[in-house]
């Protein structure tokens, strides 16, 4: 429980160190809405969207203004598209996915998340259409976002699946080339993906969920911040035991305020309660930023030396004060490091602080993966595709969710600036190690096979 003084401390985050929650978010089933029909199908999935959503966003209003707690985003996921509308065509889920975009609109929320596939052990015929649909789908809507999990610590990793997917990344690159590649921002594909992910662009609703049912996600990086920097004003001395515990306590307050206002807008919706995803989601604003609790901790930026053992400390305090603070923990629940939507990570790109390689090396331990990397416009097909391999075999290899949004920026290289705008922000494109000549070992294809602990039945 809380004493009279860390309720004070809970006040005192909510006015001064930016404590919202960052997302809540509207799971809903498309399942019954199968037809073989098109125009039906897309029917049902507007008004199945609109009649549920209809008061997501004024209840989130109205919860937040009760309480003082703002709830910076709204969202719908549904039921995996490729699931769902599994007998159309890929110009066909480019319909569905306007319907989607129509139906975000017209409930107006930020975001609708589920046009996603789940291909981890092979390529079923509406997954297919869904990944040729993606370009076209992710750079003709503002709203729907999409996922792809290529990979499970059960089934291994599909190599397939990531080098056509290499090749969609590049064409929806180039049909939103104006506006710096940003269709691909509304893309992550993932190792073993959680069913019930509140932040975007992962949100889906899993197939042994709910019909509808209510995700939040808190957040908080100032928050935790503001605690390390008042703890060691006080005592300079403290140790990283000492900060884990109080890292620990920050994440348990942070929890209840999201999970208070997530049980009342699902109550007053009628749904289900499903979980409190415990992440630090960082924005663009300045204090609002994962990369400076680095700082606090004592390192002059992410991505110097000790960078990596700071960000295990960070997310494992974050997940064991969280799952004190509530049974309903889920999504990926840690600490994100987006580069381009964290002004201070985008900064430490900036003066060579940062690299993808040692990027790449912080995601063993952090909750995402490569998350908002903008990457050279050249970059080949199968330099991609091997990136995302090297991410996805840090999932499954350490049995934990991992991700990539990968952005190759049309006609810009390495040290340029990219601008996508928003809470999407900005940031210096990353060099990669573009090798030249053919990469056969992507192109070799097939399943890098599941490792011997999966074997736990």
């Amino acid at each position: 429980m809380l004493s009279n003084s860390e309720i004070v401390s809970v006040l005192e985050m909510l006015r001064n160190e930016h404590l919202d929650l960052r997302t809540v978010t509207l799971g809903l089933s498309l399942l019954d809405c199968a037809s073989d029909d098109i125009k039906r199908f897309n029917d049902k999935i507007y008004d199945r969207i609109t009649r549920k959503a209809e008061k997501l966003v004024m209840l989130c209003d109205l919860i937040g203004e009760k309480y003082g707690i703002p709830v910076v985003n709204k969202r719908v996921s549904v039921s995996p598209i490729a699931v769902a509308a599994a007998p159309f065509s890929s110009d066909q889920m480019v319909l569905v996915a306007q319907t989607l975009d129509r139906a975000a609109r017209a409930v107006n929320v930020d975001f609708i998340g589920g046009f996603s596939a789940l291909v981890e052990k092979g390529i079923a015929v509406g997954d297919q259409a869904l990944i040729d649909a993606l370009p076209q789908a992710l750079a003709g809507t503002d709203r729907v976002c999409a996922s792809i999990n290529v990979a499970t610590t059960r089934a291994g990793i599909n190599m397939d699946a990531i080098l056509l997917l290499a090749r969609q990344i590049k064409a929806a690159a180039a049909l939103s080339a104006d506006r710096d590649g940003i269709a691909c921002a509304k893309l992550c594909v993932f190792a073993n993906i959680p069913q019930d992910i509140p932040f975007m662009a992962g949100a889906y609703l899993g197939v042994g969920v709910a019909d509808a049912v209510i995700n939040v996600g808190v957040s908080g990086p100032g928050v935790v911040k503001k605690a390390i920097d008042r703890a060691v004003e006080t005592n300079p001395d403290l140790d990283l035991q000492q900060i884990s515990e109080l890292i620990k306590r920050t994440a348990y307050k942070v929890t209840r305020v999201g999970e208070l206002i997530g049980r009342e807008v699902a109550d007053r919706l009628g749904v289900h309660f499903g979980v409190v995803d415990l992440s630090l989601a960082p924005t663009p604003n300045v204090g609002d930023s994962v990369g400076e609790i680095f700082q606090s901790l004592g390192l002059h930026s992410i991505g110097v030396p000790g960078s990596t053992a700071a960000l295990a400390l960070l997310n494992d305090a974050v997940k064991k004060g969280g799952a004190f603070a509530s049974t309903n923990v889920g999504g990926l629940s840690g600490a994100f490091i987006p580069v381009s939507e964290d002004l201070n990570i985008s900064e430490a790109v900036r003066n060579g602080y940062l690299s993808i390689e040692k990027l790449e090396a912080m995601t063993c331990v952090c909750s995402v993966g490569l998350d908002m990397v903008p990457i050279p416009g050249d970059t080949s097909d199968e330099t991609l595709a091997a990136i995302m391999a090297d991410e996805m075999a840090i999932g499954v290899i350490n049995k934990k969710t991992t991700a990539t949004r990968l952005i190759p920026v049309p006609g810009k290289k390495a040290g340029e600036h990219a601008y996508f705008g928003g809470l999407l922000g900005e940031s210096i494109i990353l060099a990669v190690n573009n090798a030249q000549g053919e990469n056969r070992f992507v192109r070799r294809g097939g399943l890098i096979p599941s490792p011997i602990h999966s074997l736990t039945n």
